[in-house]
């Protein structure tokens, strides 16, 4: 059992194994979605531009994959299925609703060296994107994606402090996370009403959660969470955030 955290606030930091690198989930997506904006900042990436939707990838091997419809948590990216969508659109399906498909998409846009950029952009030390989602050929090949809650805390501070990105585009992709569908994990642990920016991701035993609350009466925070082989871990992670919350709300 592991199980990492790392909290920051304006004025303190709480810590249990930050570094401690975790398989990432749909965690990387945040890194994607950072990537995209980033290339839309430096104008090689138009966020009105149609993608055509298809399901064809290229590996990290050099080969071929595609993704299974049965796999993913979100059908409207399915349904344009040989048409077309904007990236700004994508980016969104891409968090509000996980959608593995939308994020091979805006991958195969921007590229995995973006990606890479966008995580030391963040200062992270010890995360790394190297595949799309369901390349099981890379993943054979023991070509992963990792994160750690410290690195993952940094990227998110990174967007609400407009360091990783344009202050526009860290606007913008506050308000995509703040959008999430899924309101369990971290969310669950502050009160009605409050904004979270946040990001959940799980496979069989691992979950993780991360993100930006932002009080409005207090300075916002970063909180990251990631476990592995922690039984009910949405319930941990929920207690943990509200541990939080009332330490910077006494």
């Amino acid at each position: 059992m592991t199980r990492g955290l790392l909290s920051v606030s304006p004025g303190s930091s709480c810590t249990r194994l930050p570094d401690v690198a975790h398989y990432a989930a749909s965690m990387m997506k945040v890194s994607v979605l950072v990537a995209v904006y980033r290339a839309a900042d430096a104008g090689t990436l138009d966020l009105d531009a149609p993608v055509p939707v298809v399901n064809d990838f290229a590996s990290a091997t050099g080969t071929r994959f595609a993704c299974d419809p049965g796999y993913d948590n979100e059908h409207d990216v399915w349904d344009r299925l040989g048409g077309a969508a904007p990236v700004h659109w994508l980016a969104r399906r891409m968090i509000v609703r996980s959608s593995n498909l939308a994020t091979n998409l805006l991958l195969a846009e921007v590229g995995l060296p973006a990606v890479a950029e966008a995580w030391r952009a963040a200062g992270a030390t010890g995360s790394h994107t190297g595949r799309g989602i369901e390349d099981r050929a890379a993943e054979a090949a023991g070509i992963t994606n990792t994160v750690t809650a410290a690195d993952l805390a940094r990227l998110f501070s990174g967007i609400a402090a407009a360091t990783v990105a344009t202050r526009r585009s860290c606007a913008r992709m506050l308000d995509v996370l703040a959008a999430q569908e899924d309101r369990t994990d971290v969310a669950a642990g502050v009160p009605d009403g409050v904004r979270v920016a946040f990001k959940s991701g799980w496979v069989d035993g691992v979950r993780h959660s991360a993100g930006v609350v932002l009080p409005g009466d207090a300075p916002p925070y970063a909180i990251a969470v990631c476990t592995t082989g922690v039984p009910d871990a949405p319930s941990l992670i929920a207690r943990i955030a509200r541990t939080v919350w009332e330490e910077q709300h006494p």
